[in-house]
């Protein structure tokens, strides 16, 4: 199993400042190091070789962020801004392939502790609840969606009872037939 690297092993505080710096993208590795040097006197800091390292995966995950960043402009250009079951069933598919992604990832490094593990197992629970949830809500709209039909159905017959002088038979067999009641 690798060791957990010094960048990882850092203080928020450092690690944070680690992240800002590469998100910025202004500064070498060096010029890296020294502003942690200065920041920090006297604290162990990562080291060149370290926050190489760590820019190289952080560069991966951004670059991943990037390419899902932009298929969410074009999924939102062509559905539109409204969140619905669509979009909703794509989120739920994104977040799928990320933990994919990410168990594959870390077991194809085999460095995966169980930390990692119990990670990916929330991943992957996450997703089928996300799945789940887009199921029940679509049965509920369907459901309501039947109710609201069904109640209008209902309203228009009363009304067509008393305008034509339609019996009652045709009334029932016209219920049967478009509202599914015996």
């Amino acid at each position: 199993m690798a060791r957990k690297s010094s960048v990882d092993k850092a203080r928020d505080e450092v690690r944070d400042l680690i992240n800002r710096m590469l998100r910025d993208d202004r500064l070498t590795l060096d010029e890296m190091k020294e502003v942690l040097d200065e920041q920090f006197p006297g604290e162990p800091v990562p080291s060149r070789t370290a926050l190489h390292r760590y820019k190289q995966g952080f560069a991966e995950i951004m670059r991943s962020h990037r390419e899902i960043q932009a298929a969410s402009q074009a999924l939102v250009a062509e559905l539109g801004e409204n969140f619905d079951d669509k979009s909703g069933a794509l989120l739920a598919q994104a977040v799928t392939t990320l933990a994919t992604r990410a168990s594959h990832d870390a077991l194809a490094e085999d460095s995966t502790d169980i930390g990692d593990v119990l990670d990916l197992a929330r991943a992957a629970k996450y997703a089928q609840e996300t799945r789940a949830l887009s199921l029940k809500e679509r049965q509920a709209v369907a459901k309501d969606a039947r109710e609201r039909l069904l109640k209008e159905q209902e309203e228009r017959l009363e009304e067509l009872r008393g305008s034509d002088g339609m019996s009652e038979q045709l009334e029932d067999r016209i219920r049967r037939v478009l509202m599914g009641k015996a």
